[in-house]
């Protein structure tokens, strides 16, 4: 029999989560997430989590492994995060929950029964940070879309969540085309390890809408990372406050950027689905 996993949710951006704390370290191949990944013929989901058995002497907490269901290992995933934060809290009856990933130390803390905020850190904003090919102003970097004399868009923000973001500013997110543009902006000569591509539009002071394409999972219901990338670029650039609501199409997020520290706090709601056993 395979490994047991949970089938879990944030805003609808879809995980199966698995264990790690048998001997045999879990070490999927990309073949293997791929196919576990199908929607038609698979179990389905947008990333694959592994958590490993917590060293009692590591006070940074369990190490934690998100794989796109392309195949490929990234160093982080936000609604993810919330997910493993509350296995974490169950596992533990604390209101709170330290972990590790490959690119951050997280805590996690409870905002309601089925509600986590996650401290994602700071945010990088070098464009070694995120990374660029070559050096740019990471608050509106020079790259457009559409004709030179009429791009559609243009002049994008860049962020590091600890993977790459670049947000474009649009007039109407319903109306963006994402699935056209994500792809050809995802693998750009200028993101030399790819980058998630998000359309924002700026309902108000505190309210964003907003559409991501996830790198190497594609149009996806929400994108926790991508929503604190999102309140990062537009408050840099003086269009909303520090802390506002991303309306996903999954549903909201509450992101706050706080000046004390310079940590991006996201808040939000997880959901289980189902239980079973990897193929």
């Amino acid at each position: 029999m395979g490994r047991p996993f949970l089938k879990m949710n944030g805003l609808g951006n879809d995980f199966v989560v698995v264990n790690d704390d048998t001997p045999e370290r879990f070490d999927p191949s990309a073949d293997e997430i791929r196919r576990w990944g199908q929607r038609d013929g698979g179990i389905g989901f947008d990333q694959l989590i592994s958590i490993s058995k917590p060293d009692l002497a590591d006070a940074s907490g369990p190490l934690v492994r998100f794989w796109n269901s392309d195949g490929e290992e990234v160093g982080a995933c936000g609604n993810g995060s919330r997910c493993v934060g509350w296995l974490l809290m169950e596992a533990s009856g604390k209101s709170d929950a330290r972990f590790r990933t490959a690119s951050a130390h997280l805590k996690a803390m409870r905002a309601g029964p089925l509600a986590v905020t996650v401290d994602m850190g700071k945010p990088g904003l070098d464009w070694t940070d995120i990374p660029l090919s070559q050096e740019m102003d990471t608050r509106g970097i020079e790259l457009q879309v559409g004709p030179i004399d009429a791009p559609l868009f243009h002049t994008p923000g860049c962020v590091s969540m600890g993977n790459p973001h670049v947000i474009f500013f649009v007039p109407d997110a319903e109306t963006a085309p994402v699935r056209q543009v994500g792809p050809m902006i995802e693998h750009h000569l200028l993101f030399p390890e790819g980058v998630n591509v998000g359309f924002a539009q700026i309902i108000a002071r505190d309210r964003i809408r907003l559409k991501v394409w996830e790198r190497g999972a594609g149009l996806t219901q929400a994108c926790g990372t991508g929503a604190c990338a999102a309140l990062v670029a537009a408050s840099r650039r003086g269009l909303v406050d520090r802390k506002a609501t991303l309306a996903l199409d999954g549903g909201e997020l509450v992101i706050d950027w706080r000046e004390e520290d310079d940590h991006v706090l996201m808040t939000g709601p997880v959901a289980i689905e189902f239980q079973g056993r990897l193929p």
